[in-house]
């Protein structure tokens, strides 16, 4: 059932503003923002996934500068020599064997897992719990690594993961409605550049990005003018 507020949102819905800029569309979404809470602005895009060589699948990481504006719990799996530099890093469980145990006793509490590459061999095993919940840890991603400090450091400081389903589809979260604008231009910018570096070392035949929608939280869609061709 439609709210009230929604159904003020359609009538106030500026058909006009469609298919413009996201510097010019961000005033027109943050002011369909009216919920209590701070809402998330969320970015759509569908790419040409669908090539004649094969489906292309982009799984990549990017480092928002301006951050998500979300805390995220970071959970390190390492021996007992390098706790110590996982604690100090910021991490908030830190485990071997034992957390493995929780792992398997189902308690994932944590929204990121980070692994040493030692640690792998044990933690392969939980495959079927760790890999629905988007939770294992894969090299790409910077999730196994002997550089502990750095990857809760990144984790923390708003690294995001950029996949496509199998319909090309991609959707995260770009900033809050509290960041400028300003900050929320630069994460949009982060995460266009880093799809022209995978399309750089992918085939694509065409255009690679089709569409790019824009909205809050509990707002509404606007496409965005595709003002380049990737």
């Amino acid at each position: 059932m439609t709210s009230k507020r929604y159904k003020n949102l359609l009538n106030n819905y500026k058909h006009d503003v469609q298919s413009k800029s996201i510097k010019d569309l961000l005033p027109e979404i943050k002011k369909n923002c009216t919920t209590k809470f701070d809402e998330s602005i969320d970015l759509s895009l569908q790419i040409n996934n669908k090539q004649k060589k094969g489906e292309v699948n982009i799984r990549t990481v990017v480092n928002m500068p301006s951050g998500t504006g979300k805390k995220i719990k970071v959970a390190v799996l390492c021996d007992e020599s390098k706790k110590s530099i996982a604690e100090k890093s910021g991490a908030d469980l830190v485990g071997s064997e034992d957390l493995i145990e929780k792992i398997k006793a189902g308690q994932l509490n944590f929204e990121k897992l980070i692994c040493t590459p030692k640690m792998m061999i044990s933690l392969s095993k939980l495959g079927k719990i760790l890999g629905p919940k988007g939770l294992m840890p894969n090299p790409k991603l910077g999730t196994v690594t002997d550089n502990i400090e750095d990857a809760v450091k990144s984790a923390k400081a708003g690294q995001v993961e950029v996949k496509n389903d199998k319909d090309g589809n991609i959707g995260l979260s770009i900033g809050k409605k509290s960041f400028s604008d300003d900050k929320i231009l630069l994460n949009f910018n982060a995460i266009i550049e880093t799809l022209e570096k995978e399309k750089a070392n992918n085939t694509f035949k065409g255009e690679m990005i089709k569409s790019i929608y824009l909205t809050s939280t509990m707002g509404i869609s606007y496409k965005l003018k595709l003002e380049k061709q990737f």
